[in-house]
């Protein structure tokens, strides 16, 4: 299994992850982020991205001014800086853009390891390795065709109701 947490894992992955490894490890972008316990979740690290893909980096936060504060500081110079609040999911959520790559990070107070987006990648990342290399093409198909990520996965493996709630049955 990956160790999703260090990035390193991304050096020896495919062209696009080791451009995105060089960019976060370039501009420091988890070093910036240490005191929250960031971690790259999403498409990117599991091989099922398409053009349009963002890099979304997970945070635990205890204070959202705080965290808001040292978003600013840290990232304010970006491309096309924004902070907005996610009252749905009581989060925090900055997206810029840092050598053409759309970045999102989104600060809960939940810690990282047991966010929904980390949990979500390791059971997509699982069936990936045991579904194989034509179930990940049909996923990047049906990204591509609009879907997002969970959707596409509970259509391939036929599971009815909220594909968010329902992927997380599949945790072990």
């Amino acid at each position: 299994m990956i160790n999703f947490p260090d990035i390193s894992y991304l050096q020896s992955g495919n062209e696009k992850q080791v451009k995105v490894y060089q960019v976060l490890t370039d501009h420091q972008v988890l070093e910036k982020l240490l005191p929250y316990q960031p971690i790259l979740v999403g498409t990117i690290p599991i091989n099922i991205d398409i053009e349009s893909s963002d890099l979304d980096i997970i945070c635990e936060i205890s204070d959202q001014n705080e965290f808001i504060s040292a978003l600013k500081k840290q990232f304010r110079q970006e491309k096309e800086f924004t902070i907005s609040k996610s009252p749905k999911f009581e989060a925090i959520k900055a997206n810029f853009i840092i050598d053409g790559f759309e970045i999102e990070i989104f600060g809960q107070k939940i810690p990282t390891t047991q966010q929904n987006a980390y949990r979500h990648m390791l059971i997509e990342h699982k069936i990936l390795l045991e579904k194989g290399e034509a179930f990940r093409q049909e996923i990047i198909n049906l990204r591509k065709q609009g879907y997002k990520t969970e959707p596409a996965f509970a259509k391939l493996l036929r599971i009815e109701g909220d594909a968010y709630e329902e992927l997380l049955n599949l945790e072990i």
